[in-house]
């Protein structure tokens, strides 16, 4: 059983940084690809980065060369490196544990990112 716990965000103004951090108890962290998402008010969850077992990462467009997830698998933890922060990148940010084996899907409660125009 994964469970997912977010940490690191807060309110910085436009152009500056965070850095979000989630960790997951449970004994097979490395067999679980890691995502975070985020969700604005009156929108859909969206996805935001994805990190394979492997290390491969993959990012939303609106994202790309601004974030970046990174994973370590001694700590069971994972993290979203913000930089160049927007207005429009406020919302709630949830970590989200992906079973490659079962499929099975953990969502930690999120952490709230507020940017400041």
């Amino acid at each position: 059983q994964m469970q997912p716990v977010e940490s690191g965000g807060g309110l910085v103004p436009a152009g500056g940084s965070l850095r979000l951090s989630c960790t997951a108890s449970g004994p097979t962290f490395s067999n679980h690809i890691m995502r975070w998402y985020r969700q604005a008010p009156g929108k859909q969850r969206e996805l935001v980065a994805t990190i394979s077992t492997g290390g491969m990462t993959i990012y939303a467009d609106s994202v790309q060369g601004r974030f970046t997830i990174s994973r370590d698998n001694a700590k069971k933890s994972v993290y979203l490196q913000m930089v160049n922060l927007r207005p429009a990148d406020t919302a709630v940010y949830y970590c989200n544990a992906l079973g490659q084996l079962t499929s099975r899907e953990y969502w930690g409660q999120g952490t709230q990112v507020t940017v400041s125009s």
